[in-house]
């Protein structure tokens, strides 16, 4: 049998008609960059995560960097951030010139809180928190201690859509929430897209001009911004999935509980779930000693599997003028040797999930 990682034809299919709906009321209206589609979209979107404002961007990395921008954060100034996250977060940091620490990530993947309190200096401005796989991070913890220090919390929400932690939506914690709406994501779009989600109206504000050439009128360019729009095609298509989100979201779970409950192999690691969270399982990743040969025998299984990630961002090529691979951050370095994504998207056949548990339980 063979088995993608992830079909995103098939969650089309659920909604074909709903979708192409969508596409052809905008084709049909004229109207495609910054129109009543987006406008809809952002407000949709501010009361599905409980915010006040939604400011819909080009993609999840702009939204990141647009709001450390719109916070000042820059050139001496040091924002936290994990030392195992997709190097997007990271990006964002260097891109508006300041200087990431990283910080080891816990059990959960998600930033090790008990370590934050310790990477903060005189420099620090802000803690970039990103909820990896599908779950919250440790927020009571996070927000005391910037309370604490009075340092921002920017969240990388790009996995979490729909996670809470204690019943409170992730994004929603500090001064940004920052969501991408890759194809791929649990509540993704035909295309890159992104947003910003805050409860801070000047803010709000500031991100709407800083995505719009620095404009709130035409022409009349108070700050230096870019082009990073929401289009009006992606909104309504967005806005289709997102009526559906919460049952896509069960589906998931559904999944995942079977992995759970019947992946049995003393080789493989299973995911854990924080207490006071909920899972919505953007991805289910496992760890393995042997993750190469187990992917490697997935693969001759016809299973497809892919790893998130293989490089922590202090070992990426781009930062080796930096000199940050000469850190060793082990628990990242570990993760990053150990941890496999198997299949998992909506419409995921049953036979296909029996084979997926299966074949991980025959292995030796």
């Amino acid at each position: 049998m063979k088995i993608d990682l992830n079909i995103l034809g098939r969650q089309f299919d659920m909604y074909q008609s709903e979708y192409e709906e969508a596409a052809l009321r905008v084709l049909r209206s004229g109207w495609y960059i910054l129109g009543p589609e987006v406008e809809a979209f952002e407000k949709e979107y501010a009361a599905y995560i409980g915010s006040n404002f939604c400011i819909g961007v080009a993609s999840g990395l702009d939204a990141l960097t647009l709001s450390l921008r719109a916070l000042g954060i820059g050139a001496g100034d040091e924002v936290i951030v994990p030392s195992n996250t997709y190097i997007a977060t990271v990006l964002a940091i260097t891109e508006n010139g300041a200087t990431p620490v990283f910080v080891e990530p816990d059990e959960f993947y998600c930033i090790d809180a008990n370590k934050v309190e310790d990477a903060i200096t005189k420099r620090t401005k802000a803690i970039m928190v990103v909820h990896l796989y599908g779950q919250a991070a440790a927020m009571d913890r996070i927000k005391e201690i910037s309370l604490k220090y009075a340092l921002h919390i920017v969240e990388d929400c790009a996995q979490s859509h729909g996670a809470c932690f204690e019943n409170k939506m992730t994004g929603t914690f500090g001064i940004a929430g920052c969501f991408s709406f890759y194809p791929t994501k649990n509540l993704g779009a035909f295309g890159d897209a992104g947003a910003v989600v805050t409860n801070n109206e000047e803010f709000a504000n500031k991100i709407r001009m800083l995505r719009n050439y620095g404009s709130r009128v035409k022409y009349h360019n108070e700050i230096e911004g870019i082009n990073s729009r929401l289009d009006e095609l992606q909104a309504a298509l967005l806005r289709v999935k997102l009526r559906h989100l919460t049952d896509l979201i069960c589906e998931r779970v559904k999944i995942a509980k079977k992995y759970l409950t019947e992946i049995s192999n003393e080789k493989i690691k299973l995911p854990a779930t924080r207490m006071g969270t909920n899972h919505v399982y953007h991805q289910f990743v496992i760890r393995t000693k042997e993750r190469d040969k187990f992917k490697s025998y997935l693969h001759d299984k016809g299973i497809d599997t892919i790893i998130h990630y293989p490089i922590p961002p202090h070992l990426a090529d781009c930062f080796k003028k930096v000199g940050w691979n000469t850190t060793s951050f082990p628990t990242a370095e570990c993760y990053a040797n150990e941890v496999l994504s198997l299949p998992m998207f909506n419409g995921m056949k049953c036979k296909e999930i029996n084979y997926v548990v299966e074949c991980c339980n025959q292995y030796r």
